[in-house]
């Protein structure tokens, strides 16, 4: 399932096109399983903006164009971001954030530096927290407000970016285009890169709560980033057989597929799962410039296997 917008047209030619009333995007469609795969490594480079429809046409000093350039060189997924209602220009550095979302203990760390040889983005997908990066407590949340990319993320996610700021000033940042622009506005909950879509103010104060809390709520959960879309799904699914919502409660094991339907071993709680899903495409109820069909997953069968062993310790 594509994260875009719109498949098989030219997204330039749309960009920041979408006509769609306020009502198509309250959470009515299904959002399950859609958060992006390929986000495995985060960079996050404050920039005021503005921000062109895709990052490599946007005006950016050259040394923030070959951080971006090297990030998708090596796999990691870059993102502008900027404090709500903010536009002067950053001064006196860059100010970046790294984050490894899919480690056993995903983490985010920050800071500034000169240049990108300042940054060794080859010890973040190695796993390793850059020497110029200190490592933070605190979660951080992104919310997509990426008007040239699509006018739905601006037109719901500025006001929601503001409201949440007003909660949470340090934590809360605009960004740039997440993937899913049929879901605006998206909220991503960082470090674990769990993606929120269709958010009211109301859900996303709640999910901003519950993440702080280690948690998830699957209302309007997109998924975590990073994994296989089925396997998102999967993970949806064991947590609503078994109301296990702790963010590290449900993770798979493996997966394996067969033509459409995808196998996937998930460990949930104290038991393991045997999860079957499959993909299904449904009419989106506005057929507009943001989608006009939506693919998502079904629950095929969910068995319960043996419980899970944890290793007893030795005795002395």
């Amino acid at each position: 399932m594509s994260s875009g917008c719109v498949s098989g047209t030219d997204r330039r030619a749309w960009a920041g096109s979408c006509s769609h009333p306020a009502g198509c995007h309250t959470g009515d469609l299904p959002v399950l399983a859609s958060a992006t795969v390929g986000a495995r490594f985060w960079l996050l480079i404050e920039h005021s903006g503005p921000w062109a429809s895709h990052l490599e046409d946007c005006r950016l000093p050259e040394e923030i164009h070959a951080l971006i350039r090297r990030a998708q060189n090596l796999g990691i997924r870059p993102q502008l971001i900027r404090r709500p209602g903010h536009r002067k220009p950053v001064t006196g550095g860059i100010h970046v954030m790294v984050a490894d979302a899919t480690a056993p203990e995903p983490w985010i760390a920050e800071g500034v530096i000169a240049g990108p040889s300042d940054l060794d983005m080859d010890a973040l997908v190695a796993g390793v927290v850059p020497e110029s990066c200190i490592l933070v407590s605190e979660p951080v949340f992104l919310v997509c407000t990426h008007a040239k990319r699509n006018a739905c993320c601006a037109r719901i996610g500025l006001p929601l970016a503001r409201s949440l700021a007003e909660v949470l000033p340090d934590r809360i940042w605009e960004t740039s285009h997440v993937g899913g622009d049929r879901y605006a506005a998206n909220l991503v909950c960082l470090p674990h890169g769990l993606y929120y879509g269709s958010m009211s103010q109301a859900a996303a104060i709640a999910a901003v709560d519950a993440y702080r809390s280690g948690e998830v709520i699957l209302d309007r959960f997109r998924g975590r980033a990073g994994i296989p879309e089925p396997s998102q799904a999967a993970e949806h699914f064991v947590r609503a057989h078994t109301g296990e919502l702790s963010v590290g409660g449900v993770a798979v094991e493996s997966s394996r597929s067969d033509g459409v339907t995808t196998e996937v071993l998930v460990r949930g709680g104290d038991a393991r799962f045997r999860v079957v899903v499959e993909p299904m495409t449904l009419t989106t109820p506005c057929g507009t410039a943001c989608a006009e069909t939506v693919t998502t997953y079904r629950l095929v069968t969910l068995d319960r296997l043996t419980p899970v062993r944890y290793a007893t310790p030795a005795l002395a």
